[in-house]
């Protein structure tokens, strides 16, 4: 039974060693410029809802690709934006930054067409709502909330170290309330975040 083990152990050890070789630049840094919309959201008893402005920002990171199929993937994004809140009788605004860290397990698609080079990923992270200083006081604070990401794109390579990437992500989470029970509205939502920009592999 050992021996199974082990000679399976192995095997998979030769397997992925052979597979990996075959990625000759296995490394690549993306910068990407982005735009975020989100959804709005409204509390099931109705007495409260959310929304939040679109706006722009970037999105930097780091992939490294196992083998031809496999890879993982590390990012950190940037907006700012103001986040809305309805009442029956009040409103409520808030300016934040909003930082993005996510991990992603990405698979990367034989396309067939030389130069490009189409992916899927799947992962998780963080996303840190900031206010800004316009918008401190009466209890408002820092909040972190979990996120799950999905998406897809494409790297389409000019030459054989840069090329250009389009990308969309998608962010499912919680909706902030900046740790105030008045702007607790209990509801996942979803970010939706295209981006293009470029990369360079090594």
């Amino acid at each position: 039974m050992n021996r199974t083990v082990l000679a399976t152990v192995t095997g998979l050890l030769l397997f992925s060693t052979a597979a990996m070789a075959q990625v000759e630049q296995p490394s690549q840094i993306t910068v990407q410029g982005t735009a975020l919309i989100a959804r709005d959201s409204t509390a099931d008893s109705g007495s409260l809802s959310r929304s939040e402005t679109k706006s722009g920002g970037f999105l930097v990171g780091y992939s490294y690709q196992f083998n031809n199929w496999a890879g993982l993937e590390g990012n950190y994004g940037y907006t700012r934006n103001i986040q809305n809140y309805f009442g029956s009788a009040t409103q409520s605004s808030v300016q934040a930054d909003i930082h993005e860290l996510t991990g992603s397990f990405v698979v990367h698609i034989p396309a067939g067409v030389s130069h490009i080079r189409p992916y899927v990923l799947a992962g998780a992270g963080a996303l840190v709502f900031d206010p800004t200083d316009r918008s401190l006081g009466n209890g408002v604070a820092r909040q972190t909330k979990a996120t799950f990401v999905y998406g897809g794109g494409l790297n389409y390579d000019i030459t054989r170290n840069f090329g250009v990437r389009a990308e969309y992500r998608g962010l499912v989470y919680n909706v902030p309330d900046f740790t105030l029970t008045s702007l607790h509205v209990d509801k996942l939502t979803h970010l939706a975040q295209p981006s293009v920009g470029f990369f360079f592999r090594f």
